[in-house]
């Protein structure tokens, strides 16, 4: 348990802990009667959800006293991952580059097919990082 409430991961993770409680809003969405604007707050929020994410894990690794060779997304990933704070380091790196694809093009079917993912496959992932942060705080 880490009390100091100055410690910049837990920082992080107060902004990432507001940003996944909007997320969740998904859960229950019924994503097919959603309109465009709807499914375009969802992708958003799924979007900065990740950035808060993978820099909480960012600032809890360097509080660890772990060594990044650089603060990427991949690399924070890979290292989060091998230091058992990431169950499926798969999953994360696919949602990294879900994130990038959303980022460059507009892609009708894409986009659907994201969307569907961060409800059944990446939600639950990034609840599970959200668990393991509450429980270290």
């Amino acid at each position: 348990m880490h009390s100091n409430p100055d410690v910049r991961w837990i920082q992080r993770f107060q902004n990432f802990s507001r940003a996944y409680t909007l997320l969740r809003e998904i859960e229950d969405a019924n994503l097919d009667v959603l309109k465009p604007i709807e499914q375009e707050g969802f992708i958003q929020r799924f979007e900065y959800t990740f950035e808060l994410l993978w820099k909480t894990l960012k600032d809890y690794l360097d509080e660890s006293g772990i060594t990044l060779t650089e603060a990427t997304p991949r690399v924070v990933i890979k290292t989060a991952f091998a230091a058992s704070i990431l169950d499926d380091g798969q999953v994360f790196v696919d949602m990294m580059l879900a994130r990038n694809l959303l980022s460059h093009t507009y892609d009708f079917e894409k986009f659907h097919e994201i969307l569907k993912r961060v409800q059944s496959e990446f939600l639950p992932a990034i609840e599970n990082v959200y668990m393991f942060f509450l429980e270290h705080t």
